[in-house]
């Protein structure tokens, strides 16, 4: 049987705007492993490395064919305690967690395991596959048929992942066998580079070039697209072994380690004589930069400059005393209310209009107006003035009831009522003026 070999090569990129790398990747003859840790105060680059370290047991000649994906869960297994064990000795890194995707090789298989949204690709004949489903809240939305992928990828939680390695929570990985036929790339990659890049994009930097070439222009692609976050992509040709015989690049090749899990530049293995594969790239520079410190400009609301990542992976504590911070809002409307509903009444008291009451031209204090079940005025005072001995027009006046503003002003239009009842009396009335009041209030 024909035996096939890996022709690989890893880049980790910082990006153009974060301060440190919480990626970490790892190539070499048996082994592919991309791991983005989550970022803040956790320290995502500690848990990506601490993985990597672990996940690296694996980089050997396969002894057994028939153990293939029991070796990959054993791997993840070990990187996942390595993160709980560092976490029991450092608690301020509670909450730190990576994703994993990890392509373990044997010869003519490969056995995939994968958790959180790092992705694995195929490349074969033309076409792009995705092997590795991501384990985000969008995704379920997607596999719901609640939205499209194309709307998931402008999701505001598109970065919510729900599976990672924690050392905490149970792991439960993806685990499946690709066979492999020579020709074959796959592609390993940060969301950094996939969240980026449509399908097409990545489809054709894969199509060109070597291993070397494909990353390097993978990096720059996903920069140039507009990535904001940490890039690393690992890419690997499936060849066979006996055309790999006579060829100086793959004679040389080592493992390799990038981002958080190295501190170390790559070098040698360039693209062009001796130099590395950041020059002498058909576009010049990857774009590996001095990273930008990510402050807020003068002017730009809070919402548009809040990194994602610091709330990517981690559960969130519950908040204590809940329910005090929602006794304390209840109240504080309560009270608003109160004072709004108090300031109301007492502008209210001081208004005043001239209406009837029992036949007689009264004085009201409060709103001339009606609610269902609510009072909003009572008489004040009663004056002598009979309405029956008004005029039809001053009667009607008073039925509907005549705005006044102040007390002085209701006093003063019920005596020009008196003085009206006085000169022009209706038939049989008497003719003396009634100008007495008498005060509700006592």
């Amino acid at each position: 049987m024909t035996s096939l070999v890996l022709h690989y090569s890893a880049i980790s990129d910082v990006g153009r705007v974060r301060k440190d790398n919480q990626d970490s990747g790892y190539a070499g003859p048996w082994l592919l492993t991309v791991c983005d840790g989550v970022g803040g105060a956790a320290r995502g680059d500690i848990a990506s490395s601490t993985a990597v370290k672990a996940l690296r047991e694996l980089d050997d000649a396969p002894a057994d064919r028939g153990d293939l994906l029991d070796r990959v869960a054993a791997g993840l297994d070990a990187a996942h305690l390595a993160i709980g064990r560092l976490v029991d000795e450092e608690p301020a890194l509670n909450g730190t967690s990576t994703t994993a995707t990890v392509a373990l090789f044997d010869g003519s298989r490969v056995g995939i395991g994968h958790v959180g949204d790092s992705r694995a690709y195929l490349y074969r004949s033309g076409e792009l596959s995705q092997l590795t489903t991501d384990h985000t809240f969008v995704q379920t939305l997607v596999d719901e048929g609640r939205i499209s992928p194309e709307e998931a990828e402008t999701h505001p939680h598109r970065h919510v992942i729900l599976r990672a390695l924690d050392g905490n929570h149970d792991l439960e990985p993806d685990l499946f066998v690709l066979e492999v036929v020579p020709g074959d790339r796959l592609l390993l990659c940060s969301d950094g580079a996939s969240g980026s890049l449509r399908p097409d994009r990545l489809a054709d930097i894969l199509a060109t070039g070597t291993p070397d070439y494909a990353a390097v222009e993978l990096v720059r692609a996903s920069l140039e697209a507009g990535s904001t976050d940490n890039v690393t992509c690992v890419v690997a040709d499936v060849l066979d072994e006996t055309a790999t015989a006579d060829d100086p690049s793959f004679s040389d090749l080592e493992p390799l380690l990038v981002g958080a899990a190295s501190e170390l530049r790559r070098r040698g293995r360039g693209v062009s004589g001796g130099m590395g594969i950041f020059r002498g790239h058909r576009s010049g520079d990857t774009g590996e930069l001095e990273p930008v410190d990510a402050e807020i400009p003068e002017g730009v609301p809070f919402a548009i400059a809040t990194d994602p990542e610091a709330q990517r992976y981690a559960p969130r504590p519950p908040r204590r005393f809940a329910w005090l911070s929602r006794l304390l809002v209840l109240a504080v409307v309560v009270g608003l209310l109160w004072v709004a509903t108090a300031a109301a009444w007492a502008w209210s008291q001081r208004q005043y209009y001239v209406g009837e009451s029992d036949g007689q031209v009264t004085i009201f204090r409060g709103l001339d107006a009606e609610l269902p079940g609510i009072a909003l005025s009572e008489p004040y005072e009663t004056s002598d003035v009979d309405v029956d001995l008004l005029s039809g027009f001053d009667a009607n006046e008073v039925t509907e009831g005549i705005d006044a503003g102040d007390l002085e002003s209701a006093r003063e239009t019920v005596q020009r009522l008196a003085e009206q009842q006085r000169t022009e009396p209706t038939a049989g009335a008497s003719t003396e003026p009634t100008t007495g009041a008498t005060t509700g209030e006592g």
